[in-house]
């Protein structure tokens, strides 16, 4: 039900890019070429990034729902020896640079927020609540700037089209190239300000109903 409204449902962009702006980025374990890039480091990982834009003339790369990823070997946050290791990823990344604003892609309401600071986590995080036909779901901002968290109210209104938030720096941003993590949640499960954003192979196609495509709303064709 959800997934048709989105088809007929006109979005407003979350960054403002012309689609000539993007480019696919496959970041999967089976891309060979990441076996040479460092990508414990942001800076050598965002120099990975950046060049790739550079060679492709673009300002923004996309992708990565339901890529699995060795990236997040590095993390804790991720990998642990009493848990399933997660690493296939909910959302879909928006690499670019820092400090690009992000748009509501449609009218919601702040359901929470929180500064997930631990090293390959969101670092700081936006969820919107929607409302869309009487269908509630949810939008989640990673990586943003702290600064976006300055002044924020649960409830508060976001209208369409509204600036709420900025992407961050490496450095506030859970140590990652500057990019956005938006991932399209139908069930919150209670969460405050967090939800996961990697999945394990065992909880794949449950997490991949409960969140959805997010090209869905954001319907970028290249």
């Amino acid at each position: 039900m959800l997934e048709s409204l989105f088809f007929e449902t006109e979005f407003n962009p979350i960054i403002k890019a012309g689609s000539l702006d993007y480019v696919w980025i496959d970041l999967s374990k089976n891309n060979v070429f990441l076996d040479k890039v460092n990508t414990n480091s942001s800076e050598d990982f965002s120099e990975c990034v950046n060049q790739y834009l550079n060679d492709n003339n673009a300002k923004v790369a996309i992708g990565g729902y339901n890529e699995p990823r060795n990236i997040y070997k590095r993390s804790n946050n991720f990998n642990s020896s009493e848990l399933e290791e997660r690493f296939i990823h909910l959302g879909i990344d928006l690499w670019t640079n820092a400090g690009v604003p992000i748009f509501a892609p449609l009218e919601g309401k702040i359901h929470s927020f929180k500064n997930n600071a631990t090293e390959g986590n969101y670092g700081p995080t936006i969820i919107l609540e929607h409302n869309l036909k009487g269908n509630i779901f949810y939008t989640l901002y990673g990586h943003l700037t702290t600064r976006s968290l300055e002044g924020l109210k649960v409830g508060r209104t976001i209208c369409l089209g509204e600036t709420f938030a900025v992407i961050g720096k490496s450095t506030e941003n859970g140590d990652y190239p500057p990019h956005l993590h938006f991932q399209v949640i139908k069930d919150i499960k209670g969460m405050v300000g967090d939800f996961p954003g990697v999945t394990s192979l065992t909880n794949q196609k449950a997490d991949l109903r409960n969140c959805l495509d997010p090209n869905l709303i954001l319907k970028i064709r290249l």
